[in-house]
């Protein structure tokens, strides 16, 4: 018998599960996830599924972690402070493929140096630039290097990454070890993102891994990438862009282990995001244009996933416009008022009934703050500085820290930064006002409910006039902005063009009225013809409702709850391994190499040596990580142009795909 352990750390909750010979779940446990020192999280998870199993940490076989704090933390915008090496580009390089965006005012230096497109040397690099600017940032928690055609040849992003790590010590991301393809801007905003993340994923693989043998666990510890498969922990480390999308895709491939479905849409609802897939003929599909997340497209290879931000958690807005106004909720995560008043009633309720007996209502009513501990303000501004020194380590009401609207912009920043975390009326306050859930305080949700239903709409009138009808409006709310989730999913994988983009196209009013079944002089009818397996711990709560709106099936399967950590356990080890090779002139074959450049008389030889290399790697790293029974699949993509009646070779990409089971410790 083989015991698995599969953890998920999520946004709010952190999950774990046992599951016996891969065949059956025999006990889960869910515990909040503590993001001041996740271990805590962690442990209790951990402690509680084995107490209900009744096994010993010497039975775990194997353990292996999913998350959705990388994913979180680029819908939220969060993570460590960065600088940018761009080599052999323009500074107006910077505006493309939302690489400034990305870096969020952090530096960026734009040298010489670089190569040319069959791998020559373009221009040299400018190491005394480089030295100079090292020498005056400080406070720089990570590296990102992109150099100009560094898939053809990355000396001098290998050089520049020597001289950094020497200087600074810090760690250093080289793009073309994230991808073998070229747009070198691309290639740098998913460094960028690499290097935000570094501290973060290091943080919690460490934490995680330490809990583990604190507990006696001594099992290998794996990690979900983004593409559902698995890989080492120490991989995770070095390459944490990897897991966006991880928990996303592991929930994909737990609701098919749950499930058998071959054709559905899987909707993955959390505290931060709501998370949508297609299965189909039973495998989830990876994204050929890279995972895109937060609005960034990367070139990490993940499953075609569409993320929201859309959660439990999700902040709830009051739109005042219009006669009857409403609610609309995200994209920001923040801490249900129910949440931060079990943690801290006393200040939390003695501020919100202050907040009551007000004969108006106040622009910060119901929201607190609290400083994470553990998180370190590095390279923050005199304003910020200023805030936290007051917050201390209190829960404080934003009407008392806050002393000018000019603090509001250093407030978000450190929001951004994962330093503080604010509350706000959210859907899961919603849910405890409505008696769906009792996990936190009941009686601080109706209060904060009660302050957001005051407010005024352009009729004059309240937004509500209960906090049950309030609660209602916010349930409504995300039965609809989930059904449009799923719809825009629904017409994105559409075969059809339909000459609209898929976010109108399901907000048209012919798809809306044939949802609500129109009946005049037109009969109009419109359905989601797929199933639909809902996940999350909230689903049940939920997608009933979602499922009657687009009149299709919704499956909640058994565990639908802790899918994400079922998915990180019944996954297989995989590493892909990618090179090129290119012709610079009629009958030369150029193979680029980590080591630069080789050339061939015949094409032949120049692919064999490339195979070669990428499968010893490949089959290399899977074996080191953990796996067994590999199994090695080549892909050859070879383009040619038809030039006076024959096949001139024009260049090749050879994939190496690397897999297998993870060993399992003996017992």
């Amino acid at each position: 018998m083989t015991l698995s352990l599969g953890v998920d750390t999520g946004g709010t909750y952190t999950d774990a599960v046992l599951i016996r010979d891969e065949k059956e779940v025999i006990a889960s446990a869910k515990s909040l996830t503590t993001r001041a020192d996740l271990a805590i999280g962690v442990g209790k998870a951990i402690s509680s599924v084995l107490a209900e199993a009744q096994v010993t940490p010497d039975q775990i076989s194997m353990a292996s972690l999913s998350t959705t704090l990388a994913t979180n933390a680029l819908v939220e915008g969060q993570g460590g402070r960065v600088a940018l090496i761009y080599i052999g580009f323009k500074d107006s390089d910077l505006e493309k493929h939302g690489l400034k965006e990305a870096l969020k005012g952090d530096p960026a230096l734009v040298i010489a140096g670089g190569h040319t497109h069959s791998g020559g040397q373009a221009a040299a690099l400018d190491v005394a630039a480089l030295e100079a600017f090292l020498d005056s940032h400080n406070g720089i928690s990570g590296f990102a290097v992109a150099a100009q055609f560094a898939t053809r040849n990355p000396a001098h992003e290998l050089e520049a990454a020597r001289i950094i790590s020497e200087r600074t010590g810090a760690p250093v991301t080289c793009s073309h070890h994230l991808s073998a393809k070229l747009n070198g801007p691309k290639r740098a905003v998913t460094a960028v993102l690499n290097a935000r993340l570094i501290g973060m994923i290091d943080r919690l693989i460490g934490r995680a891994q330490d809990q583990l043998h604190a507990l006696g666990i001594s099992a290998p510890m794996m990690v979900v990438r983004g593409d559902g498969a698995l890989m080492s922990a120490e991989q995770a480390r070095e390459r944490p862009i990897e897991t966006i999308l991880s928990g996303p895709a592991a929930s994909i491939v737990g609701a098919r282990w749950l499930t058998g479905a071959d054709n559905a849409l899987v909707s993955d609802i959390g505290g931060t995001t709501t998370d949508v897939a297609l299965i189909r003929d039973g495998k989830p599909a990876i994204d050929p244009a890279g995972a895109q997340v937060g609005g960034f497209r990367t070139m990490v290879e993940a499953v075609a996933m569409r993320t929201h931000g859309l959660g439990g958690d999700s902040q709830v807005h009051v739109a005042t416009e219009g006669l009857r106004g409403g609610v609309f909720l995200g994209p920001r995560r923040v801490l249900p008022v129910s949440l931060i008043a079990s943690e801290a009633p006393d200040v939390v309720h003695s501020v919100l009934d202050e907040q009551l007996r007000a004969t108006t209502v106040g622009e910060h009513d119901t929201r607190f703050a609290r400083r994470v501990p553990g998180i370190h303000a590095e390279g923050v501004g005199a304003r910020e500085e200023s805030l936290l020194e007051r917050l201390g380590d209190r829960v404080l009401p934003l009407s008392a820290l806050l002393r000018s609207r000019m603090e509001n912009g250093a407030l978000m920043r450190l929001v951004d930064r994962g330093i503080i975390q604010v509350s706000g009326v959210t859907p899961s306050d919603a849910s405890h006002v409505l008696g769906r859930v009792r996990a936190w305080d009941v009686d601080a949700a109706r209060k904060a409910l009660e302050l957001m239903a005051r407010k005024r709409v352009g009729s004059g009138d309240m937004l509500a006039n209960s906090p049950e009808a309030l609660a209602q409006m916010i349930v409504d709310q995300l039965t609809e902005q989930t059904s449009l989730t799923l719809l825009e999913a629904a017409f994105d994988e559409e075969q059809v063009g339909f000459g609209l983009p898929s976010q109108d196209l399901a907000r048209h009013v012919l798809t809306q009225r044939g949802l609500a079944q129109h009946r005049g002089l037109l009969s109009l009818s419109a359905a989601l013809n797929v199933d639909v397996v809902g996940l999350g711990a909230s689903a049940p709560s939920y997608y009933p409702a979602v499922g009657e709106r687009l009149h299709c099936r919704m499956i909640l399967p058994e565990h639908a709850g802790v899918a994400n950590a079922i998915g990180a356990v019944v996954g297989r080890l995989t590493l892909r391994r990618s090179g090129t090779v290119t012709s610079p002139v009629e009958g030369r074959y150029r193979v680029h190499l980590e080591d630069g450049p080789k050339d061939f008389a015949a094409s032949e030889e120049a692919l064999a040596l490339l195979e070669k290399v990428l499968m010893s790697e490949a089959e290399g790293a899977v074996r080191e990580a953990g796996a067994e029974d590999i199994r090695v699949i080549v892909d050859r993509d070879i383009k040619t142009a038809r030039v006076e009646a024959k096949d001139v070779f024009v260049e090749a990409l050879i994939t190496v795909e690397a897999s297998g089971r993870p060993r399992v410790a003996a017992g």
